[in-house]
């Protein structure tokens, strides 16, 4: 994913609750939706971080020497640079590019399948 393309902002802006509750109806599904996502971005974001970082693992024997690594901390300020998860999960609830679904409401289609079924049996 290309964190720094999103558009979202980077630093904490004040947002209007009524564009949330437009979005989901409830300013709690709402703020549910954001915190998920925002996880799901966080571990990927984590997940390629790390990886770029195990490059630049250290051996026992290098322990012992004290040294810094400046590609390792272009790394690190390159992410650190980066939209905030919470921030990139907002802009895409707001814009719709979020693939939202009910759970109770499925549940609640699969239960009057069932019904229906057992009444004609």
């Amino acid at each position: 994913m290309k964190f720094k393309n999103t558009g979202a902002q980077k630093s904490t802006i004040t947002r209007n609750v009524d564009d949330f509750v437009a979005k989901t109806d409830n300013i709690f599904k709402a703020v549910s939706i954001m915190a998920k996502r925002s996880s799901q971005i966080n571990g990927k974001m984590k997940e390629e971080l790390m990886s770029k970082l195990e490059e630049f693992a250290l051996t026992q024997e290098q322990l012992d020497e004290v040294f810094e690594n400046q590609e390792q901390i272009a790394v690190s300020k390159f992410y650190e640079s980066l939209p905030k998860p919470w921030a990139i999960a907002m802009k895409e609830l707001l814009n719709d590019e979020i693939y939202m679904r009910d759970a109770d409401t499925e549940e609640a289609a699969a239960d009057v399948v069932e019904e229906d079924s057992n009444k004609d049996a």
